[in-house]
């Protein structure tokens, strides 16, 4: 009942953090350059996504949240561009904060054959200055109440200053929202205060200053993380081996991911599944499975990318752990799939009968009807 539980939750979260855009040029290498020795891609297409702190908003919009952002941009194209793909999503641009003399990031991939050849960035990453540190403020103190939960997305880009940040987490404790971090560098005493944060196993080590390299030093690790930072809950993500928690006891979930293609943005899918399941009133446990699950779904896929509730459920029912309960559907939620399959052109079937018992003949007649499509679709005739 878990995932249809959060399937009609629109939660309101506020994201603050580094803004950019991920660019990517798709196309294929066949030769060797002459001028020197470097592939020469044909470029056949090329994509432009939100990514940073916009990855984040594209995978709580993607599990249905309702979100708003607070951020600073530079005056310049790559600033309207970043405005357009948020709106396109519908996102508020309202309390983004121009600053005359910044360049807004854009990261350039260039990808051949599903291998990335080389990436170039343009970008500020200076601290912003003290006018832009006030306007956030302001924006945030007036609207903070609107929200279930606040998420600082840090990609080291200059938004969120040590002063900004630990203003931040104080107006957030006075108002008693949680406020979740995906931290950047090495002195995390700017996080002093918040909810959680979710460094990798790397970024841990270096915080803490320790090897992480068995449960032992993993403990010692995240018990020092809780302390140092006066964390509530401390956590930290191990990839394969999935997400270790810590609050009175340490506690490790094992990661669900069968295919990883790509690690693009897994954390900023852990970040923003976390706050989607804490802001549901779910428990911590029950929050980091779910960001398991969803950050499983993400790292399937090629290039920075989001998971659909839709996604979870379908994924969690291929390991084989889900209830009968979850793949019983209601009309809504069966127009909503069905919308959601036929963007991606999946051919779907439906059959119907009565089965008071399950036999071999009816076993046969769904493997045919399966056989017509993608996805079967089963009506229960009922007495």
């Amino acid at each position: 009942y878990f995932m249809i539980d959060l399937q009609n939750k629109t939660p309101k979260i506020l994201v603050v953090g580094d803004l950019m855009i991920d660019h990517y040029l798709w196309g294929s290498c066949e030769r060797i350059s002459p001028e020197a020795p470097v592939q020469v891609v044909n470029v056949d297409r090329e994509s432009t996504v939100l990514g940073g702190a916009g990855n984040v908003i594209n995978n709580l919009n993607s599990l249905g949240a309702e979100v708003d952002v607070i951020s600073v941009i530079g005056d310049c194209k790559v600033s309207e561009e970043l405005k357009g793909l948020l709106t396109d999503i519908k996102v508020d641009t309202q309390y983004l904060i121009t600053q005359k003399d910044r360049v807004t990031s854009k990261k350039s991939r260039i990808i051949a054959a599903h291998q990335q050849v080389v990436r170039y960035d343009r970008e500020s990453t200076e601290e912003i200055n003290n006018n832009s540190q006030m306007a956030i403020l302001e924006f945030f103190k007036a609207i903070v109440n609107n929200y279930d939960v606040i998420l600082l997305s840090d990609y080291g880009k200059g938004v969120l200053t040590f002063e900004l940040t630990q203003s931040l987490i104080t107006i957030a404790n006075e108002n008693e929202k949680k406020l979740l971090v995906d931290p950047k560098g090495l002195n995390y005493s700017k996080y002093n205060g918040a909810y959680l944060l979710t460094p990798n196993k790397k970024e841990a080590s270096e915080a803490t200053n320790s090897v992480i390299k068995d449960n032992k030093s993993l403990t010692q690790a995240i018990k020092s993380l809780k302390k140092q930072c006066n964390l509530e809950v401390s956590l930290i993500t191990l990839s394969d081996q999935g997400v270790a928690i810590f609050d009175n006891e340490l506690r490790i979930h094992p990661t669900v991911a069968i295919e990883v293609f790509d690690v693009t943005g897994a954390g900023d899918t852990i970040l923003a599944s976390l706050g989607f399941a804490l802001s549901c009133n779910k428990n911590i446990d029950e929050a980091v499975k779910f960001a398991n699950l969803a950050s499983g779904v993400v790292v399937g896929k090629i290039g920075s990318a989001t998971a659909t509730l839709n996604e979870i459920i379908e994924y969690e029912s291929s390991l084989n752990k889900s209830s009968s309960d979850e793949h019983i559907k209601t009309w809504d939620e069966i127009s909503y799939i069905v919308s959601e399959l036929k963007n991606k052109d999946k051919k779907i079937i439906f059959t119907n009968g009565c089965f008071d018992i399950l036999h071999i003949g009816h076993i046969k007649y769904l493997e045919k009807s399966k056989s017509f499509g993608d996805i079967l679709i089963l009506g229960l005739n009922s007495d």
